[in-house]
């Protein structure tokens, strides 16, 4: 099976941006399409007017300019590699919904992410974004497990 589009979701941690060589020997080896992801939360309260009317918030802003930048980070390490990469910041109030929304709407047929390995309590209070891909993903999910 060859993937041919490889979604990358970064945060903007040394921990998420450690994945980046691991999707690359993957993109070299079928010759894929990366596209690096990060997902801006929308708090639905805090962001009502600009949900609804398009207008701006300070705050959200910020968060955007501060996730752009993580975005445009893990892109300059893929091209340094010579790898064919696109960018896209998205926007939901659940991460792991969102990213699967993307992998339909870009047509993703792998996710390459990090996994922070927590367990037990940790794990219960952070959720897990890998854990929930897994989970709800209609393609495979390639987890570098790092332990913090």
């Amino acid at each position: 099976m060859a993937y041919q589009n490889i979604l990358v979701p970064v945060d903007g941690s040394e921990l998420a941006l450690n994945v980046i060589q691991h999707a690359v020997e993957l993109a070299k080896a079928f010759n894929s399409k990366v596209t690096v992801v990060q997902v801006m939360t929308l708090d639905p309260y805090i962001a009502s007017e600009y949900l609804s009317q398009g207008q701006t918030n300070e705050m959200i802003e910020r968060a955007r300019e501060f996730i752009q930048s993580n975005i445009d980070h893990a892109k300059a390490q893929f091209e340094a590699h010579g790898i064919q990469v696109e960018t896209q910041l998205l926007e939901g109030e659940n991460i792991p919904r969102t990213l699967c929304k993307a992998v339909d709407e870009l047509n993703i047929d792998l996710i390459v992410l990090s996994s922070h390995g927590r367990s037990g309590f940790k794990k219960l209070l952070m959720g897990s974004v890998a854990q929930s891909l897994i989970t709800e993903s209609k393609v495979p999910v390639f987890v570098v497990k790092q332990h913090s």
